[in-house]
């Protein structure tokens, strides 16, 4: 995620758009003992405890963590929604400390502020944690995914796969293929999940493309799997069937996607089109958009699931369900004559009110 450098957004103006994305509970953390700063933001409970992960990450702002916070935890609350978890949505963010901070202490109290919430939250990793930041946390809080002890597999893997099945259902409707043989996927990120999702499309015989703000993450992309490497501000520019944004969000803007050359985008980024509006200007150049969280679900489906000690068949099967319940929205926008976001926003607030209803 890039450095926010534009004036700070006013306390009021965040509580207008709390109140916009329908909030419920919004916790703050300061803790000078061990350096803590964070904000737990739990958007909705209707569907179970809410789930997602802690962002650790050097803010330039207390409000700029606060929107972010906000933004993400309402992704999270549609995202377990439409993929049929038995979770709200909620995120953390921990700002990284200025000074030198012992890094166990930070997240021990870091776990003493979840257990506060008497398990409204469950957190997991996300950018700038790790497995053993989870470590860390489980000896404070029950109440946390993706500890070596309580996940056996890395959750990155689960991702690529649903992006994996999500784009074969794309290129099914759109494209007419039934494999992504000689399709060309440029990838803008070179993470942990990308690579899981080049394995499978290297093994799919796709055509990828890739960069990276890090060229030293890029060579084992270029020697295992053939991809071509490109500067980052050039990705925009590759003629391809498939733009997959899998590293920060917003990068899907008016400037970027009047450059885009390509038939379908859908990758691994959360919130990746910078505006909803600009949905509009996808369609007006016939690109089929995957909605990210719906897409890119597979994470947080496995680590749910695993959670609630379920087998690995089961994992798989709601993993690989992505294909058709995205097939459903490309077909069901398509009849409708809406756009893809409000088809699965529309899924997604429909399970909510079932649920409360009950």
């Amino acid at each position: 995620m890039p450095r926010l450098t534009r004036k700070p957004p006013r306390i009021d103006t965040l509580m207008r758009y709390a109140d916009m994305l329908g909030f419920g509970d919004i916790h703050t953390k300061i803790d000078d003992t061990n350096q803590l700063r964070s904000i737990v933001a739990v958007h909705n409970t209707t569907l179970g405890p809410a789930i997602g992960g802690c962002r650790f990450y050097p803010y330039t702002s207390f409000s700029y963590a606060y929107k972010d916070v906000l933004r993400l935890a309402y992704m999270m609350t549609l995202k377990s929604a439409i993929s049929e978890l038995p979770h709200g949505g909620a995120k953390g963010v921990i700002l990284y400390p200025k000074h030198a901070f012992d890094r166990k202490k930070l997240m021990h109290a870091f776990g003493d502020f979840i257990n506060q919430l008497q398990g409204k939250y469950i957190t997991s990793m996300d950018v700038g944690t790790t497995a053993a930041d989870m470590d860390m946390i489980y000896e404070r809080s029950s109440y946390v995914i993706g500890a070596t002890t309580t996940l056996h597999n890395d959750p990155s893997l689960y991702t690529g796969l649903g992006i994996f099945r999500g784009l074969e259902a794309a290129v099914k409707f759109k494209l007419h293929r039934d494999s992504l043989e000689n399709i060309h996927v440029v990838l803008q990120g070179a993470g942990k999940v990308s690579y899981a999702l080049c394995q499978l499309l290297h093994a799919a015989k796709a055509k990828i493309t890739i960069c990276d703000t890090n060229p030293l993450s890029l060579p084992r992309y270029q020697e295992e799997f053939g991809a071509t490497i490109v500067e980052p501000e050039a990705i925009y520019d590759v003629p391809c069937d498939i733009f997959s944004p899998s590293a920060i969000g917003g990068t899907i803007n008016k400037h970027t996607i009047e450059r885009l050359q390509t038939s379908i985008v859908g990758g691994a980024a959360n919130n990746q089109l910078a505006h909803v509006r600009f949905i509009q200007l996808l369609e007006q150049k016939n690109i089929l958009y995957a909605p990210d969280y719906v897409l890119n679900a597979g994470g947080v489906i496995y680590a749910a699931l695993a959670y609630g000690n379920k087998s690995e068949d089961a994992i798989l099967l709601q993993v690989n369900a992505i294909y058709k319940r995205l097939l459903n929205i490309f077909e069901e926008a398509h009849s409708e004559g809406i756009s893809t976001t409000e088809v699965s926003f529309k899924i997604a607030k429909r399970r909510l009110e079932q649920a409360r209803q009950k």
